[in-house]
């Protein structure tokens, strides 16, 4: 199993990173339809022993994968396969979007980073949605009732003016709400012009409200509801996030989204500078993607929930946010460098480190 970082040397390194993806998520989603999807199962399947229930959903592993990877919700059965907790689709926009200019994906490998300027590329709330509502139930056939738990990701459409952002919310909502079983709001991505201002707390309050109310509106049920924030917010910041979850009874946070700093990194400047804008993610991300787990975990009330992503790597990295207070742990840079049985090594290691305990 520890042959694909050979593998992605030879192979996938000096390919265009975005074509990498493509060809590597083709290969995940063909082994489903060639009947290898079993031998997976048995092989990645989480050990009873990590199940857990948070915003009462029953998790058959805290860790999942963080949403980027599948964002048009082609893949949520295969992925399932690999082991993963949870799947977060995502972020998929009220309309249809091709996403920012390419190349828009940079690996830093001496870093195990990446830099993305991806825009939200998707076919839009409309289309995606039932591609979910189509893998639900084939997700019950092959795992039961332990079956991993799917998420929804949404964001603002690029050509929407900010103060028409709340309706555009609202129309991914009624579009997705149905198929998903727990929802996050994006406002942290750096790569659709002004997004990250709707993280200002007068523009976030009116705008989880509106989507909770929708939510559960559209779902028929209370769909858990959470907002995915950036680590650059300072402290203080993070602080009135935490203030206004509890106000509005919210469900949780996901911290982080990717940084736009550019500090202690080992690839040499130039290239980066290269590279251009975007979002960093990656191992250069774990420190302070720590820092905003230990403050939110701090101001919040125990049953709030937080999903902890940022710089995860190893079974030891979800465990450390797990005793630092995270409820569900997230990766998804490391899973391009580590490959496909990346979840199933981490799932054996928190039972390991389980047992130990």
């Amino acid at each position: 199993m520890r042959f694909y970082p050979t593998f992605f040397r030879v192979v996938f390194s000096g390919m265009d990173p975005e074509k990498a993806h493509q060809i590597g998520f083709r290969l995940i989603r063909l082994a489903e339809t060639t009947g290898a999807s079993a031998v997976l199962r048995r092989i990645t399947r989480p050990h009873p022993s990590l199940q857990c229930r948070v915003m009462g959903l029953d998790f058959p592993s805290p860790f999942g994968l963080a949403a980027g990877f599948d964002k048009e919700g082609h893949g949520v059965a295969a992925l399932a396969d690999l082991g993963f907790g949870h799947i977060e689709v995502g972020t998929i926009t009220g309309q249809a979007q091709p996403g920012n200019p390419k190349p828009r994906l940079f690996r830093l490998v001496e870093d195990r980073a990446v830099i993305n300027r991806m825009g939200f590329n998707n076919d839009g709330a409309t289309a995606v949605a039932p591609r979910i509502r189509a893998a639900r139930p084939v997700l019950s056939r092959r795992f039961g009732r332990s079956r991993p738990i799917v998420g929804i990701n949404i964001g603002k459409t690029k050509v929407v003016e900010l103060e028409d952002a709340v309706q555009d919310y609202l129309a991914g909502t009624r579009e997705l709400a149905a198929a998903a079983d727990y929802m996050v709001v994006n406002v942290s991505s750096p790569n659709t012009p002004g997004l990250r201002l709707l993280q200002g707390i007068e523009s976030l309050r009116p705008l989880l409200t509106a989507v909770g109310a929708e939510a559960d509106r559209s779902a028929g049920r209370h769909m858990p509801l959470l907002v995915k924030i950036a680590p650059d917010l300072a402290d203080s910041d993070v602080d009135d996030v935490a203030a206004l979850v509890t106000e509005l009874g919210l469900d949780g946070v996901v911290a982080t989204n990717t940084t736009i700093e550019r500090t202690g990194l080992v690839t040499v400047p130039d290239r980066i500078r290269e590279y251009g804008a975007g979002g960093l993610s990656g191992a250069p991300l774990k420190a302070r993607s720590l820092e905003v787990l230990r403050r939110l975990r701090s101001a919040l009330p125990k049953e709030s929930t937080v999903i902890s992503v940022g710089g995860v790597e190893t079974a030891a990295d979800v465990t450390e946010r797990l005793h630092a207070g995270a409820d569900l742990v997230q990766g998804y840079t490391a899973f391009l460098y580590e490959g496909p049985f990346w979840a199933a090594r981490i799932n054996r290691g928190l039972r390991k480190a389980l047992a130990a305990r």
